[in-house]
């Protein structure tokens, strides 16, 4: 499928900005680190009534992390990500750093990732960070400042990593404009 020719505004215009509110980061599929070199973190879509009014494609925006208040009292705990095929441990965000703490640029697909045949829909945020460790179970809120495209299928791997790519450089693009900046103001 060619991806289409978005115009996008100089400017969030309604319905962006568009609030998520403080939400647990789930284990996924493991198909963004693994196959797509674009780690993930997810949140469940039916808990968000900001994500369930939103057509599936692609957006962008900014990101902030928080440790949850499990993260001091609780064990570390091993748990199947939504396939069962592998499992990942959940540290509630224990190992964050401050500089992992801070509101970050991301680029979320919402939706049903047509090139894998997802049977639910799914929220995955790539945060444009270098994390040194994993943070399952930790919180994440984010803003989404505006629409990239609609989800597509694709004829390969490669070719879905590449319009990844694409997402992420254009969502660092608008997100450099001060009129976009001015989204972060909602996480602070």
């Amino acid at each position: 499928m060619v991806r289409p020719d978005i115009e996008i505004p100089n400017a969030p215009v309604a319905p962006f900005p568009v609030k998520i509110e403080r939400s647990e980061i789930i284990p996924g599929f493991g198909r963004g680190s693994s196959d797509l070199g674009f780690p993930t973190a997810n949140i469940a879509v039916s808990e968000n009534e900001s994500l369930l009014k939103l057509d599936a494609g692609v957006y962008f925006g900014y990101a902030k992390l928080y440790k949850s208040a499990k993260a001091d009292n609780k064990l570390d705990e091993k748990v199947d990500r939504v396939d069962g095929k592998s499992s990942v441990v959940l540290n509630y965000g224990r190992h964050l750093r401050d500089q992992d703490l801070t509101i970050l640029p991301m680029v979320m697909s919402l939706g049903w990732n047509p090139y894998y045949g997802n049977k639910e829909k799914t929220c995955e945020i790539y945060i444009i960070h270098e994390f040194e460790n994993s943070f399952y179970g930790a919180e994440m809120a984010a803003v989404i400042c505006g629409y990239l495209r609609p989800e597509l299928d694709y004829e390969g791997i490669e070719a879905l990593k590449k319009d990844i790519q694409l997402d992420v450089d254009i969502g660092l693009k608008y997100l450099a404009k001060d009129s976009y900046k001015k989204c972060k103001e909602l996480l602070e």
